[in-house]
Order: structure tokens, then C-alpha cells, then sequence
């Protein structure tokens, strides 16, 4: 099995896999504490345009997918402060005008054609190049550097924007952070599950962790846990079965995301039926004290 790592091309795929496993739980679990868990879905969207638009231009898709997203990241942040009636028809538009926009772009560019967006749309983990790796590490380096590194007041915003106002906290600036670092999140992921599948690779991990862990710390580092595994189990997998290794990473999710939920359940019922017998016993002791004041 080691024999993976004697190919240069699946080292770094390998490590593109380990980077997106830790970036994309990291900032899926703000967005699913915010109901958010489509948004990533969104900006895949719009990434698109940006993408194609540096197959017209000459220069690294990654980095122009980047500027793109980032842009439509704060256009959806502003559409939800301020389209209250018709945002959801907003948000329709860019993104649909997002995948629209990178298909017309990569037909006006000389170099580009379908089958380059296909590649980021479902992605391509084993061409990763080695300037790719360094984009992605960086990129990486930046969303760890957010998401943990303000974690706290992430944390505060996406749980009770109200209560993090009256404390004090920069509530839109936060939430402006959040939705970059959420298309930077997007771009790195691309290359390895494709943009129409990287939300799941947000989503599904945390989901699986908040079946089995209580608070927020033990359950961010469960997902990020799920997701470092599922990326390298899928693109190892994928390398000896010749499959998509974006599609095999999110099964391989979703497979996990089961067995977890499986196995809490049961767990969830007795930790229940404890909690209830403590109570009801507390309960008797008090009946008994008052009898005996009584």
C-alpha cells in the first residue's frame, strides 16, 4: 500500500488530501452552527467564473477562483443583511450567473475548453502540480489561521449575533472574515473534490462529530479528525480502483457519518436513561428529607 508514495504525483495529492481534510471542517462548523451548510455549495458557484476567468487571462485559476469567490462570499453576506424579502431570489441569480458565467468564460478563452472546467468541478486530485501545492498550503495556512486563531469570537457571532453585538464584538466584520475565509476554503478544496462537491466535505464531517462529541472544541476536532481520513482513504482509493476521488471522498463521508450515527444512537438512549435515574433518585432523597422535616 505504501507504494503510493513512490509516485511523486500522489505525494502531492496526498498532501492536497490532509490540507482540504483539516481547512474544510474547520470552517463547515461555523457554518452549520450558523444554518449556513449550503453556502459553501454557493460560492462552488461562483468560483467557477473565477476560475475560467483565469484560463482567459493567463493566470493561476486558483488564484483568480479565489478573488472571484471571496468577492460573491461578501456579496451573500451583504444580500443577507440587507435583502430581507427578495434575498433568496438574490442569491438564486449569482449563483446561476456564476456557473453561467464560467462556461461562457472558458469557451471565449484560447486555451480553455469544457473538459478544464470539468476538472475543477468534479476534481482532479492527481494533477495537482507542485505550484498548486504551494497555493493550497498557503491558502490553508490562512483559513487555520482564522479559524482557530478567532475561533472565540467565531464562535460567539454564529451562535447569538445579538448577544455578541451587545458584548462588543465587531459582529459584520466577523461575519465578513468568515464568508472569505469560506471561499478560500473553496478554492483549496476544488482540486481535490471538485466545486460541486466540496459543501459535503464542509458539512458531512461535522455532522458525523456532533453525533458523537459535546462542545464545540472536541467536536471540531472530531470533523476535522473524519475529514484528514476520508480525504486520504478516498484519493488511496482512488488511485487503485481508477475512480473520481472527489466522489469517493464524499461517500466515504456520508459512509462514516452512518456508522457514527449508528453507533451514538444507542449510546445518546443510555446516557439518557442515566440522566433520568439521577434525577428521578435526586428526587427521592428530597421526598425523604422533607418526610423527615415533616
Amino acid at each position: 500500500m505504501l507504494e503510493v508514495l513512490d509516485y511523486a504525483f500522489m505525494q502531492r495529492a496526498l498532501l492536497a488530501a490532509v490540507l482540504v481534510g483539516i481547512t474544510a471542517p474547520a470552517v463547515g462548523i461555523y457554518l452549520v452552527q450558523r444554518r449556513q451548510a449550503i453556502m459553501g455549495d454557493g460560492i462552488g458557484h461562483v468560483a467557477l467564473t473565477g476560475v475560467a476567468l483565469g484560463f482567459l487571462t493567463g493566470t493561476n485559476p486558483v488564484w483568480t477562483a479565489v478573488l472571484v469567490s471571496a468577492l460573491g462570499a461578501v456579496l451573500m453576506e451583504l444580500i443577507r443583511w440587507y435583502g430581507k424579502t427578495r434575498g433568496d431570489l438574490a442569491l438564486a441569480m449569482l449563483f446561476y450567473g456564476g456557473m453561467a458565467g464560467g462556461v461562457l468564460l472558458i469557451n471565449l478563452s484560447p486555451t480553455g475548453s469544457n473538459a478544464n472546467l470539468t476538472t475543477y468541478l468534479f476534481g482532479s486530485i492527481t494533477t495537482v502540480s507542485q505550484q498548486d501545492v504551494v497555493v493550497i498550503s498557503l491558502l490553508a495556512a490562512f483559513v487555520v489561521l482564522i479559524t482557530l486563531g478567532l475561533r472565540r469570537q467565531l464562535f460567539a457571532v454564529c451562535q447569538d449575533e445579538e448577544f455578541a453585538r451587545v458584548t462588543g464584538l465587531p459582529v459584520r466584520t466577523l461575519n465578513l472574515l468568515l464568508a472569505i475565509t469560506a471561499a478560500v476554503t473553496v478554492t483549496v478544496a476544488m482540486r481535490v473534490v471538485g466545486l460541486l462537491l466540496v459543501s459535503a466535505l464542509m458539512v458531512v464531517p461535522v455532522a458525523a462529530a456532533q453525533q458523537a462529541t459535546r462542545g464545540f472544541a472536541m467536536t471540531l476536532a472530531l470533523a476535522v479528525g473524519i475529514g484528514v481520513v476520508v480525504t486520504l482513504s478516498g484519493t488511496v482509493f482512488s488511485f487503485y480502483r481508477n475512480v473520481p476521488p472527489g466522489a469517493s471522498i464524499v461517500v466515504l463521508a456520508i459512509g462514516v457519518f452512518a456508522v457514527v450515527t449508528a453507533l451514538a444512537a444507542p449510546l445518546a438512549k443510555r446516557r439518557a436513561k442515566q440522566r433520568a435515574g439521577r434525577a428521578a433518585s435526586a428526587e427521592g432523597r428530597c421526598t425523604l428529607k422533607d418526610d423527615v422535616l415533616v
